[in-house]
């Protein structure tokens, strides 16, 4: 299919994840031009990026470029940029590499971290949904335990020795497992005049059950799971804030923590 052919429809899809590239092979034989928009050449596979954070595994291992992924596909072509607006009614997509006119257009750009409004947790909590995000997660980690291994204060110490994780969910409970698993079978291998017994993994979730869209039995199996790795696990727990030193929780406590 020759892409210079104009008079073929042209279908253009911001977001290089599942769903973009799901839409982008599904019109692999349509009689249309596509275009995917994104501002990675890459396709990142989001559900392990706990690992990257917690340094199972390197970056490189879940990010494929996506003209690798789509080559053989022959009505497609890629555009590295970032959508700055979209013209409906003209059926132009602006971006940071120029205008891309369409006649369909796919949003697959998924979602960010949603921080309910709360500036300082925000400015104060690492998010997980990229790259850049899973790394800066690993490297703090990493720096908190070499700090704590010279801190003389125990308050201070054990402050950098707990790691408070946001939300029961898949992400969640992965992330917490994973942290547990990296302090107590890697790191106390790293620091062996660390007390490793002190790290502490605290999960929150704000309703009564871990992976509350699954279900009971699994939730139970995964608690108990937690469990035996030394995760505390709390229910009811909403957070309302983090300063950077303290996590506050709606029922007026807080933990202290510096992640």
């Amino acid at each position: 299919m020759n892409l210079s052919n104009s008079s073929l429809p042209h279908v253009v899809i911001v977001g290089a994840g599942f769903g973009g590239l799901r839409a982008a092979r599904a019109l692999a034989k349509a009689p249309v031009r596509v275009t995917l928009v994104d501002k990675n050449n890459y396709h990142l596979f989001q559900p392990l990026l706990y690992q990257v954070a917690t340094a199972g595994i390197s970056p490189d291992e879940i990010a494929h470029p996506v003209r690798g992924i789509l080559r053989s596909q022959k009505n497609f072509e890629f555009v590295l940029g970032e959508v700055r607006s979209v013209d409906l009614p003209g059926k132009v997509l602006h971006s940071s590499a120029g205008d891309i006119p369409f006649d369909a257009l796919i949003l697959a750009a998924g979602g960010v971290t949603q921080f309910f409004g709360m500036e300082s947790l925000e400015r104060n909590a690492f998010g997980l949904k990229n790259i850049g995000d899973a790394t800066s997660v690993r490297n703090h980690l990493l720096t908190m335990f070499e700090l704590a291994n010279q801190e003389p204060d125990a308050a201070i110490r054990q402050a950098m020795l707990t790691f408070v994780v946001v939300g029961g969910g898949p992400t969640g409970v992965e992330t917490a497992g994973a942290l547990s698993e990296l302090s107590h079978l890697v790191l106390a291998k790293d620091y062996p005049h660390m007390d490793v017994s002190s790290v502490k993994i605290i999960l929150l979730e704000a309703f009564d059950k871990l992976l509350p869209a699954f279900p009971a039995e699994l939730s139970q199996n995964t608690l108990s799971v937690l469990q035996k790795k030394h995760v505390e696990v709390r229910f009811g727990a909403a957070v309302t804030d983090f300063d950077g030193a303290h996590v506050s929780l709606k029922d007026g406590s807080a933990i202290a923590t510096q992640t």
